[in-house]
């Protein structure tokens, strides 16, 4: 005989919700999930209502970080090093489909962001609109999933296939340590961006981003100079219009401008590179050269930093962003050799490395990664670093705080 336990709404703990079901929770996997049904009498009818009790696992610690960029614009990269940091390499999902944009590591899980187009290539060819557009996106479902694995709740996420531009059928995510979501839109719909617990945006300015995708398209991809041109142009009113707003909410930002070194430079081989860091976020203290809150311009070469034409420069300072009081740490020129980057790493403070050094053995760990010899490599490394701190914060803050029972 089934034995049966009647709990009030009282007795749920925190982890536990009640909900009327919906086409999304089909997509839920992995919960405890108990449905019960309720006889209502009201006048001379009767209804049968149905209702979802949905518990996460309780030791469930999901931190969430958002990376906002255009396309082409180094969220791979910064990927590959923020997984890195964490140790462990991350691959696509085991068995699943070859084409999904999924990376898993045993501490992350990245999610493509793209994943969640509503509408398929040639439905957004029909409709008119680019996939920076917000409605050739579900953003309901991203909330709905993001906020799922956030709370322990497995997802059967959507698959964006980049090869067809058909959307594939689903594939289930487990919730990880960490899960980052990387795309057009983290920071874009205001219930997503509530779910953060840190965010990041790569700004690539025109100049740089216009050099990157040729490289990229050109070389990689086999796509032609006009056709390049005339995809930047497609996209670039939706960028101005979507995407480029996002950063006013980014605790940090990481911007590419070409180098004021050398005068009217066009090639865009040397860059300026801005860790644009805000502070008062919880958890993360920014990185400062020599001294906190000062204002320094140094130049690093001579007897312990080998520099070739046109030199390196650093600067430091305090600014405001967007109405926000942030610390900016700048880098303009590349490095001739890494291993002297001990040198620069020396005179850098809250880097929140394990041991002295680490910043240097990260970057020649990843030589052969883009950026690696300019201030790209050097920032999403030490972001990748403040990321690792902020996780073990939260996790210790929410391992010292007891589960309270809902009033």
């Amino acid at each position: 005989m089934a034995a049966c336990t009647v709990y009030s709404t009282q007795s749920l703990s925190t982890n536990c919700s009640i909900s009327t079901p919906s086409k999304t929770q089909l997509s839920f996997f992995h919960q405890k999930q108990v449905v019960f049904w309720r006889n209502s009498n009201r006048g001379n009818s009767s209804s049968r209502r149905s209702y979802v009790i949905t518990c996460a696992a309780g030791d469930s610690q999901t931190v969430v970080i958002g990376l906002a960029a255009d396309s082409g614009c180094g969220k791979s990269t910064f990927m590959r090093r923020l997984t890195s940091v964490f140790g462990g390499a991350a691959e696509p999902p085991k068995g699943g489909n070859p084409d999904s944009n999924t990376l898993i590591s045993d501490t992350t899980t990245v999610i493509c962001l793209d994943d969640y187009h509503s509408l398929d290539r040639t439905g957004r060819k029909e409709k008119g609109v680019t996939a920076l557009d917000p409605r050739a996106n579900d953003f309901d479902l991203m909330y709905e999933q993001v906020k799922a694995l956030k709370d322990g709740i497995a997802v059967e996420k959507p698959i964006y296939n980049h090869v067809t531009g058909l959307l594939d059928p689903p594939e289930l995510i487990k919730p990880p340590k960490i899960l980052v979501i990387e795309g057009l839109h983290p920071m874009y719909d205001s219930r997503v961006r509530d779910l953060l617990d840190f965010s990041i945006y790569l700004d690539i300015s025109n100049e740089v981003k216009f050099a990157w995708k040729i490289q990229r398209d050109m070389a990689e991809r086999g796509h032609s100079l006009e056709s390049i041109k005339a995809s930047i142009e497609a996209r670039k009113p939706d960028f101005e219009a979507y995407i480029d707003p996002q950063k006013q909410y980014a605790d940090a930002v990481i911007e590419v401008l070409p180098t004021q070194l050398i005068p009217d430079d066009n090639e865009g081989k040397i860059l300026r590179v801005r860790l644009i860091q805000k502070e008062g976020v919880k958890y993360f203290s920014p990185v400062y050269l020599f001294d906190d809150g000062s204002t320094i311009s140094w130049i690093p070469c001579g007897r312990k930093l080998t520099c070739s034409y046109p030199g390196i420069k650093f600067f430091y300072g305090p600014e405001t962003y967007y109405g926000n009081e942030v610390s900016l740490v700048e880098m303009d020129g590349q490095f001739d050799r890494l291993d002297e980057l001990i040198y620069v790493e020396s005179h850098l403070s809250n880097l929140s490395t394990k041991f002295y050094g680490e910043v240097t053995q990260q970057m020649l760990k990843h030589a052969d990664f883009p950026g690696s010899n300019n201030g790209t490599g050097l920032f999403q490394t030490i972001v990748g670093l403040k990321i690792r701190d902020l996780y073990e914060q939260l996790i210790a803050t929410k391992a010292e705080t007891p589960v309270a029972a809902k009033a």
